[in-house]
């Protein structure tokens, strides 16, 4: 009795810490484990980002962990923090559902040892190392230039199609817009922006806004228009109007939304952002977090696989960031392919 008593007594220490080890989740197992949280579930934008989460830490021969609340709330968010940090993992990055009140559950992530990212939308600086964004303002306004003096051929008059007013964004964008135009001046001498509408994002004031436009300046050659609202309604009254081939339509939009007009030559080309790219970058990013080789101080350096190698650069909220680039292209030889994505 005394010997079976002591054998047991003895397998259980063996097998208590590999149970507890189970229990814990990660590390324990030699494992390295890196998750990503997205802001839902059905969003096929956030798909594409965590499936290219997934091949990159896949692509370094780690175990991704992709997860995604039902509802957009910062309180579902938080519940799958305190999961992922009983299951200790590596790192988190996080497409955050609120800029400040995921802190207090991304803080005790950070205490326990877990490196924090935010990708695409951002947290608090206070509550991660550094931040995955798509592209800077400066690139987005002057692209958005450079493919109007592209589709005008380098002379005409153009005009933008904003938003609000009041959308710091959208005003950024317009403000370098400008300053593209004035500090290469020699290059852009013949062409000219003559107004600056805006269509509050509403469908229909944005088509008002673009029947203005046409109306006000009949030799118009280009609209830009950086919000996906604006850039649809330019481009349908562009197609029912008859007017393709006439006047060109760019900007920001959605595939999904700007395919027809792509594909009917209203809208030459476009941009916005590749998601799986800014999965990818982030899973890049991540790792390197977690190995105390990026510690989101301005001026690291980082390689990120096929998309090569990053800098961190201070970011406007007091914290820094890692830009991807340059804003993706849409255009006829590919919007095929992602019109059904996002």
């Amino acid at each position: 009795m005394k010997k079976t008593t002591f054998l047991l007594i003895i397998l259980a220490m063996v097998l208590l810490p590999a149970t507890m080890a189970f229990a814990a989740g990660t590390k324990d197992d030699g494992v390295e484990r890196h998750a990503f949280i997205f802001k839902n579930t059905g969003n096929p934008y956030g798909d594409k980002q965590m499936q290219g989460f997934a091949d990159g830490i896949e692509e370094m021969g780690f175990e991704a962990i992709t997860r995604a609340p039902d509802q957009p709330t910062a309180e579902a968010q938080i519940q799958i923090i305190e999961q992922l940090i009983a299951q200790k993992v590596d790192s988190i990055s996080i497409t955050g559902n609120d800029f400040d009140a995921l802190q207090p559950a991304l803080r005790k992530a950070m205490d326990a040892g877990i490196a924090i990212l935010s990708a695409d939308s951002a947290v608090n600086p206070e509550s991660r190392i550094t931040h995955i964004n798509q592209a800077d303002s400066e690139m987005i306004g002057r692209t958005l230039i450079q493919a109007a003096y592209d589709m005008a051929e380098g002379a005409g008059e153009i005009a933008v199609l904003s938003a609000t007013s009041q959308a710091s964004n959208q005003n950024l964008w317009i403000e370098w817009m400008k300053k593209e135009l004035d500090e290469n001046s020699g290059k852009y001498a013949n062409l000219k922006l003559v107004r600056i509408a805006y269509g509050d994002d509403l469908r229909d004031k944005s088509v008002s806004e673009t029947e203005g436009l046409l109306q006000s300046f009949p030799n118009l050659e280009v609209i830009i228009a950086p919000t996906t609202v604006g850039i649809a309604a330019a481009g349908r009254v562009i197609t029912d109007r008859g007017l393709i081939g006439q006047i060109d339509v760019t900007g920001l939009g959605l595939p999904s939304e700007m395919a027809e007009y792509i594909e009917n030559g209203s809208c030459p080309y476009m941009f916005l952002w590749n998601p799986i790219d800014v999965g990818y970058l982030t899973a890049y990013a991540a790792v390197a977090a977690s190995r105390g080789e990026l510690t989101g101080a301005a001026g690291e350096f980082f390689s990120a696989g096929r998309l090569g190698e990053f800098s961190v650069v201070k970011a406007s909220d007091g914290g820094t960031e890692v830009l991807l680039g340059a804003p993706f292209k849409f255009e006829p030889s590919n919007i095929g392919e992602w019109k059904s994505v996002y």
